[in-house]
């Protein structure tokens, strides 16, 4: 059965279909949730997932071009979303309800074009990147390009790139500028990337404001220089900075 999923026939497209998620999760908080863990790999135009029991456990995002749908098929297959291992695949040729659904509908004759364009797009970006000197693949994998990483203080670092450190390096994070609306489990599933994540704390009476825990200030930072200025929506990047103990 597990073949028939992993179909190879199965075209690239900028739409990626997802199941084994989580049934219990309320639809609002998992649309919610999947956007805050894959816009980091390009513009997405929706998330769908359905009331109806045939829909359980499935969600559809669709993206604006195809590299972003494959970077993160790829980056985020077997993630643990809420306890359960995603199982991510391209969408069949993007079903029609779902192409209506989210206003990008073409009729069938006209998709391979679009395809093309895509790809065309999205060699002009790598190309537009790379005239940059950043690296396309790292751009697509974290949403932050290494040109915002410089004021970062790295441990050990020379301390003169800083031009104000408020608080040592320390296993803690202090996460500034979210939007209103985001949730402790939307903050686990970007933090939860990056390895030994502990716990993410939020101040009910300040929102915009999160504590993310470490292992330790190696861990932390790793963290903090692949999320510094992520977008959970494009008026919200997030300021990252080591908590003051």
């Amino acid at each position: 059965m597990s073949e028939v999923n992993a179909s190879p026939e199965i075209p690239q497209n900028n739409t990626i279909y997802i199941n084994n998620l989580n049934e219990k999760i309320k639809i609002d908080e998992l649309k919610k949730s999947l956007k805050a863990v894959f816009t980091q790999f390009g513009k997405i135009l929706e998330v769908l997932a359905f009331k109806t029991l045939k829909h359980k456990g499935q969600a559809w995002v669709v993206f604006e071009d195809v590299s972003s749908a494959s970077n993160a098929l790829r980056q985020m297959q077997g993630f643990p979303f809420y306890d359960k291992p995603m199982r991510i695949q391209y969408a069949k040729t993007k079903s029609d309800i779902v192409a209506k659904a989210d206003g990008t509908f073409v009729p069938r004759e006209k998709r391979k074009r679009h395809d093309d364009k895509g790809k065309k797009r999205k060699d002009q970006h790598d190309a537009n990147l790379a005239g940059m000197g950043l690296n396309p693949a790292y751009s697509g994998a974290y949403g932050a390009t290494p040109a915002s990483l410089p004021q970062i203080p790295y441990p050990g670092g020379a301390k003169s790139m800083v031009p104000e450190a408020p608080a040592p390096p320390n296993n803690i994070l202090f996460i500034q500028n979210l939007p209103n609306e985001s949730t402790p489990m939307m903050l686990q599933m970007l933090f939860l990337q990056y390895p030994g994540f502990r716990e993410v704390r939020m101040v009910e009476t300040k929102p915009g404001i999160a504590f993310v825990e470490y292992g330790d200030e190696m861990q932390s930072t790793v963290a903090m220089q692949a999320l510094q200025g992520f977008k959970i929506t494009p008026q919200n990047p997030m300021l990252i900075t080591y908590a003051k103990k």
